[in-house]
C-alpha cells in the first residue's frame, strides 16, 4: 500500500494474527516531522531549537553562494519570534506547474512538502549546503506560526501557516515591495513549545551569533547580521568579513601566539569544484584543521582534509630536505609533527556534495581528494619558496615536535612498564565495575576521595565504575604530551579509560566503557575541573567526543519539600519554574554546594541511577567554534578569557559544547 505523495506508512500495534491493512497508518504533508522531530533536527533541545535557525539561514547562505544575496539578517523578537531576512532572489511564489501541488505557489509548495526545494535538480543552485537537512518545511511544521514574506518583480506576497504548518489562507499580494527593485525573502517563525518541551523555545544568542560569524568568515564580504529585540538582551552585532578565510584563521589564532604574522592562502578551480585554503601556525601544540564543504562544517573531516594532510607532509619535508634542514640521515618528519600548532581553514564548495559519517559531516566525494592535493602540493611549495622566513620556522617547530615525539613514545614505554611491573593493569583508586560489557559500563570520575566513596556506595556495581581524582588536573592546553604522561592524575585517566592517549594514537574501540561520566561540584572549582578534564579529552581523546561517549553528571543545586516529598532542582531556572508552578511554596530551599552533602541515596537517586538522572552528552557540531572557546578558556591570553566569561555569563547552561 504506497503512501500519498507527501506522506509516510507506519504500523501501529497488534499481534501477528491481527495486523493488516487497518493497522497501517499514512502520516500526510508534515505529519511525520512532528511525530519524529528528532529523526529531522536531531532532538527536542536546544541544539535542535537552534537547528531551526540553521534550517532557514542555510537557504540564504546558499543565495549568497550563488551571488545573488549580499546581506542575511536573523531577529530574535520580543515574544520569542525569529525572523531570518535576506536579499536573494527571493521563493519563487508562480503557481507550481504539475504533479498533485499543481496550482499551488510554489512558496506553499516549499514550505509545506517535505524534499520540495530547489536543490535537487535543474539550475537553481549549481552550489549549495542545503542538500544535508530537509528544509524550511520542517521550520514550518514545528511552529506554531510561520510568516513568509516574500518580494520579487516589484511586488511583495505573503502566506501565512500556523498549528504546525497549516496554510491560513493561500498566497496574497499585499502590495508593491518596499525600495526599488527590491527582492528577497523574510521568514518569521515562532517554535511551538509542546515539541520542545525539555528545555524550552529560547535561543541562546551566543550559539547563534557563532554560527553567523562563521557563515561571515566562509562567504567573503556577505553582510550577516544579528539583532536581539528580547527584553533586557538587546543587541546589535554585524559581521563581515573581506578577508575571508584569512580572517578567519586569524581570528582563530588570536589568542595564541602566532609563529609568524602572515597567512597562506590560495585558492582554485575546476569543473564543478572549487578550494579555498587558509594556514597559520601558532606557538601551542595543538592540531587545528576546519573542513567546511559548501558551507557545512564537515567535524569528521574527509576527502578534502585528506587530500590537504596528505600534501602538506609532502611539501613540508620536500622543503626541509631541498633547504638541507633535515639531513640525509634524518627521518622524514610525520604528519603530525608538521600539524603541531597549525591552524587551517579547508573551504571546498562542489555540485554534488556527498556526506556521510556519523553525524553526516564527513565528505565523501573522492575526486575532491585528488583536487585539494594536487592544488595543495603546487600552490603551497610555491609559499614557502616565496617566504623563506616563515617556511623555515615551520619546519624548526616540526622538528622540535619530533623530538617530543620521541620523548612521549618514551614516556609512554616508560609507563607500560611501570604498569607491567606493578603486576596490576588499572589504577588503585579505580573503583571498577564487573561487567566487561562496554556498551553498557560507565565510568564516573569524581574529584575527592570523599565524594567518591559517596559515589561507590551509590553505584550500581555491576556497571557503574568510580574513579576519584584529586584537586585539578594539568591544563592539557599548554603542555606536550611528554609532560602529560608524567601527571599522575593523566595516568590514571589513561589507564582506567584504555584506547591509549594522543589523538594519533587513541583508539575509541578499545575504551573500557562507553560512558564517561564527569561528576563535579556544582560550584566554581567544580566548573574548573569540568572544564579541565574536558579539555583532556577534547585534546588528547578526541575519538571520545566524537563517538557521543562523554557525559557531564547534573547533580542538583537545590532541594525543597512538598508536603514529605523532597524535591530536588538542578538550577535557577528549574527553580523559577518550581515556584511559578507552585507560587504559594513556603518551605526554605537548600542550596546543595558539593557532593559531599549528599548521603548516598541521594546522590544515587539524583545524579547516577539511570531510571531517573540527567546527563548531558558532550558534542562538536562546530569544531572550529569548539577550538575558539577551549583556547580562550584554557589558553594564556587572560583579557581574551575575561571577555569571553562577562559576555556569556547569563548563558552559562550552553557553554560545555
Amino acid at each position: 500500500m504506497p503512501p500519498a505523495v507527501g506522506g509516510w506508512l507506519m504500523a501501529s500495534g497488534g499481534s501477528s494474527a491481527t495486523y493488516g491493512a487497518k493497522d497501517i497508518q499514512v502520516l500526510e504533508g508534515l505529519d511525520p516531522v512532528r511525530k519524529r522531530p528528532g529523526m529531522y533536527i536531531g532532538s527536542t533541545g536546544l541544539n535542535g531549537l537552534h537547528h531551526l535557525i540553521w534550517e532557514v539561514v542555510d537557504n540564504s547562505v546558499d543565495e549568497a553562494m550563488a551571488g545573488h544575496c549580499t546581506t542575511i539578517t536573523v531577529v530574535l523578537h520580543g515574544d520569542g519570534a525569529c525572523s531570518v531576512i535576506d536579499d536573494g532572489r527571493g521563493i519563487p511564489v508562480d503557481p507550481y506547474p504539475s504533479g498533485p501541488h499543481k496550482g499551488k505557489s510554489a512558496l506553499e509548495v516549499v514550505l509545506t512538502v517535505l524534499h520540495a526545494g530547489g536543490k535537487f535538480g535543474g539550475e537553481g543552485y549549481k552550489v549549495s549546503g542545503g542538500l544535508h537537512g530537509v528544509g524550511v518545511s520542517v521550520v514550518n511544521a514545528l511552529s506554531t506560526r510561520l510568516l513568509a514574506e516574500v518580494d520579487r518583480d516589484g511586488s511583495r506576497f505573503r502566506q501565512e501557516f500556523v498549528n504546525g504548518g497549516t496554510p491560513k489562507g493561500g498566497l496574497k499580494k499585499i502590495g508593491p515591495s518596499p525600495g526599488r527593485n527590491r527582492t528577497g525573502t523574510r521568514i518569521t517563525f515562532m517554535p511551538d513549545p509542546t515539541i520542545f518541551v525539555a528545555e524550552g523555545t529560547e535561543f541562546v544568542p551566543r550559539t547563534v551569533t557563532d554560527r553567523l560569524q562563521t557563515i561571515a568568515f566562509l562567504n567573503r564580504g556577505v553582510i550577516v547580521q544579528f539583532v536581539d529585540e528580547r527584553p533586557g538582551k538587546e543587541q546589535k552585532v554585524t559581521f563581515q568579513y573581506k578577508g575571508g578565510i584569512v580572517d578567519f584563521v586569524k581570528h582563530l589564532n588570536a589568542s595564541r601566539e602566532a609563529l609568524f604574522s602572515k597567512v597562506a592562502h590560495y585558492e582554485a578551480s575546476e569543473a564543478d569544484q572549487t578550494l579555498d585554503v587558509a594556514i597559520q601556525w601558532n606557538t601551542g601544540y595543538n592540531e587545528g584543521i576546519y573542513g567546511y564543504a559548501n558551507g557545512i562544517s564537515t567535524v569528521e573531516g574527509g576527502m578534502h582534509v585528506e587530500g590537504f594532510k596528505t600534501a602538506l607532509t609532502s611539501v613540508v619535508n620536500k622543503y626541509a630536505r631541498a633547504q638541507n634542514l633535515l639531513k640525509e640521515k634524518d627521518d622524514n618528519l610525520t604528519g603530525e609533527d608538521i600539524r603541531e600548532g597549525i591552524t587551517a581553514v579547508v573551504a571546498v564548495k562542489l555540485r554534488e556534495p556527498q556526506f556521510e559519517g556519523q553525524t553526516k559531516a564527513k565528505l565523501g566525494n573522492v575526486s575532491m581528494r585528488s583536487f585539494v592535493q594536487k592544488e595543495t602540493n603546487a600552490r603551497l611549495e610555491e609559499w614557502m619558496l616565496e617566504n623563506p622566513t616563515e617556511a623555515n620556522r615551520i619546519v624548526k617547530k616540526a622538528i622540535a615536535a619530533a623530538q617530543a615525539r620521541v620523548a612521549a613514545k618514551n614516556a609512554r614505554n616508560a609507563v607500560r612498564r611501570k604498569t607491567a611491573l606493578a603486576g596490576a593493569g588499572m589504577p588503585d583508586k579505580l573503583k571498577d565495575c564487573t561487567s566487561t560489557d562496554a556498551s553498557e559500563t560507565e565510568l564516573f570520575i569524581v574529584e575527592g576521595d570523599s565524594a567518591g566513596g559517596t559515589a561507590v556506595d551509590a553505584r550500581d556495581p555491576r556497571t557503574q565504575a568510580i574513579l576519584p581524582i584529586r584537586g585539578k588536573i594539568l591544563n592539557v592546553e599548554r603542555a606536550r604530551l611528554d609532560k602529560m604522561l608524567k601527571n599522575t592524575e593523566i595516568q590514571t585517566l589513561t589507564l582506567a579509560i584504555g584506547g591509549g592517549i594522543g589523538n594519533e594514537e587513541f583508539d575509541a574501540t578499545k575504551a573500557r566503557y562507553h560512558k564517561i561520566v564527569i561528576l563535579a561540584d556544582a560550584d566554581v572549582d567544580g566548573s574548573h575541573i569540568r572544564t579541565l578534564l574536558l579539555t583532556f579529552f577534547y585534546r588528547q581523546m578526541r575519538p571520545m567526543v566524537d563517538a557521543g561517549y562523554i557525559y557531564i553528571a547534573q547533580p542538583p543545586l537545590y532541594s525543597t519539600e512538598v508536603g514529605k516529598e523532597k524535591i530536588y532542582l538542578k538550577d535557577d531556572a528549574a527553580k523559577a519554574r518550581f515556584l511559578a508552578d507552585h507560587p504559594h511554596h513556603k518551605k526554605e530551599f537548600q542550596r546543595l554546594k558539593g557532593l559531599g552533602e549528599m548521603d548516598w541515596q541521594e546522590l544515587r537517586q539524583t545524579t547516577m541511577d539511570p531510571s531517573s538522572r540527567t546527563l548531558l552528552r558532550v558534542s562538536v557540531e562546530e569544531a572550529a567554534v569548539a577550538e575558539d572557546v577551549m583556547s580562550v578558556l584554557m589558553g594564556d591570553d587572560v583579557e581574551s578569557r575575561k571577555k569571553f566569561i562577562q559576555t556569556n555569563a547569563r548563558d552559562v547552561r550552553n557553554l560545555d559544547f
